[in-house]
C-alpha cells in the first residue's frame, strides 16, 4: 500500500548525494574510490571563525534564536553587501537561514503559484528544479552549451519568457559549470527584464569568493535590477563551512517579510552558534580567502589541462567555484569494455565502475551532454583520478 504523499513520491532524489553515497558505500566495502562527486571545500572553517563560536558557547548564546537571524547578524551582512557588492540593503531586507538552500525553498514557497513558469538557465544546481516543483511552479529549461561557456544569450531569454513567467534563477558562479556572468552580460540580461517588470530574478551567489575572472557582479547592482533581485549568499562554500547551514538573502522587504513568515513556521530561527561564527565570517576581509582560492585556481588549471588531454572530452575553462562539466557526448552509442554508453549516466556509472571515481551525472543539472568532476580535493588525488579515467576511456576505445 503507498502511503506516502504525491508530493514525496514525485520528488527526484539529490543526484550528487546519491552519488556521494554511493562512492561511500563501495568504500565501505574496500574499493579504492576517489570521490570527486560532492561540492564541499576540502579546507577547515578558519580558526578565526572557529574561535568566534566558542566565545559564543561561553557566552552561553544556546536560546532560541530570532526566525529572521541576530540583529547584528543582519548588519553585518548589509556590511558585506555593501563591500563586496555595492548592494544597499538593510536589516529589514535580510533574512537568515539553516544553509542557503533553505533560502532558496523559502523563496520559492512565497513567490511561486502553482502554473508559474520559472526560466532556469541549464545547466542549474541540482535542487533547483525540484524546488520549484514542490512549489507547483513549472521548470523551464533554456539549454547552453560548452561552446557557448554554459551561459545563457539574451535573445535565449527573451525566447523562453511566456505570460505565465514569473522568475528567473541562475548562479554565477554556476554550479556545476564553474561560469561568471560579467556586467556586460548581466546588463543585456537586465535590457530584456526591463520589458517584463513582473519577472523576478534569484541570484544564487554562494561561489562569489571562489572566482578567478578578477571582478565579480551581482545582478541587484544594475539599474532597474534591485528592487525584483533577491540575492542568495552563505558561508557554506568560501568559509568551508557546509557543516554550519547559514545562508542568507537580501530582498525587497515584502519578500524578506514573507520568508520570515515561512521560516518560522517550518524551522524558525537559525542555530544561534553558527549565527554568531558567520558575523565572523561576513565581516571578515576577503583578502583572508586568498590561499584556499589560490589553491582551487592552481587546481582548476591542472584538471582542465590533463582533460583536455583526453580524446572526445570536451570542457570550457571555468572562472570560479570548484568544478569542471566536460561534455562526454562522443562516447554516447559506443560500447566501453562491455558497457554501452547512450548518456551521461551511463558513463558517469561507466567511471565509478571502471576507474573507481565517481563523478555525477549532467542530467542531474539539466545538460544530458555532461559530467561534472569536483576538483575540492588535493592535487595528488586530482592527478590519479584524471589518469584512471583517461585509462579507462583510452584503453576502452582501443577495444571498442
Amino acid at each position: 500500500m503507498n502511503f506516502l504523499s504525491d508530493r514525496i513520491n514525485n520528488l527526484s532524489t539529490s543526484q550528487t548525494l546519491a552519488m556521494a553515497a554511493k562512492a561511500r558505500e563501495l568504500k565501505a566495502q574496500g574499493i579504492d574510490i576517489i570521490s570527486l562527486s560532492l561540492g564541499e571545500p576540502d579546507f577547515n572553517t578558519p580558526d578565526f571563525i572557529k574561535e568566534a563560536a566558542k566565545k559564543a558557547i561561553d557566552e552561553n548564546y544556546s536560546t532560541y534564536t530570532p526566525v529572521e537571524g541576530y540583529a547584528d547578524l543582519k548588519e553585518a551582512i548589509c556590511r558585506k553587501f555593501k563591500r563586496d557588492n555595492n548592494l544597499d540593503y538593510t536589516p529589514a531586507n535580510i533574512v537568515v537561514s539553516t544553509g542557503a538552500k533553505q533560502s532558496l525553498y523559502n523563496i520559492a514557497q512565497v513567490m511561486i503559484n502553482p502554473g508559474d513558469e520559472v526560466i532556469l538557465p541549464a545547466p542549474y544546481w541540482v535542487s533547483y528544479y525540484e524546488i520549484i516543483k514542490i512549489a507547483g511552479g513549472i521548470p523551464v529549461e533554456v539549454p547552453t552549451s560548452v561552446e557557448t561557456d554554459f551561459k545563457i544569450t539574451p535573445e535565449q531569454l527573451e525566447a523562453a519568457i511566456t505570460p505565465k513567467t514569473k522568475m528567473v534563477w541562475y548562479s554565477s558562479p554556476c554550479n556545476p559549470s564553474g561560469s561568471v556572468y560579467n556586467r556586460e552580460e548581466l546588463t543585456a540580461i537586465s535590457k530584456v527584464l526591463e520589458k517584463y517588470p513582473n519577472i523576478f530574478v534569484v541570484s544564487d551567489e554562494i561561489y562569489e569568493h571562489i572566482n578567478f575572472s578578477g571582478t565579480f557582479c551581482s545582478i541587484a547592482s544594475i539599474p532597474g535590477m534591485f528592487e525584483r533581485t533577491i540575492t542568495v549568499n552563505g558561508v557554506a562554500k568560501a568559509f568551508a563551512m557546509t557543516g554550519w547551514r547559514i545562508g542568507y538573502i537580501g530582498a525587497n522587504e515584502t519578500i524578506a517579510k514573507a520568508c520570515t513568515k515561512m521560516q518560522g513556521q517550518v524551522t524558525s530561527g537559525a542555530n544561534s552558534i553558527a549565527q554568531r561564527a558567520t558575523i565572523a565570517a561576513v565581516d571578515a576581509d576577503p583578502s583572508v580567502l586568498n590561499n584556499m582560492v589560490q589553491a582551487f585556481h592552481s587546481r582548476r588549471d591542472l584538471v582542465v589541462g590533463l582533460i583536455k588531454d583526453i580524446p572526445g572530452m570536451k570542457l570550457n575553462v571555468p572562472e570560479g567555484a570548484f568544478y569542471v562539466f566536460p561534455d562526454v557526448s562522443s562516447f554516447f552509442g559506443k560500447t566501453l569494455r562491455g558497457t554501452k554508453i547512450n548518456n551521461a549516466d551511463d558513463f558517469s556509472l561507466y567511471l565509478l565502475a571502471e576507474a573507481n571515481v565517481a563523478t555525477v551525472t549532467g542530467d542531474a543539472f539539466g545538460n544530458p551532454n555532461c559530467i561534472r568532476i569536483s576538483y575540492a580535493t588535493s592535487e595528488d588525488i586530482l592527478t590519479e583520478a584524471i589518469r584512471r579515467i583517461r585509462e579507462a576511456v583510452i584503453t576502452a576505445e582501443v577495444l571498442a
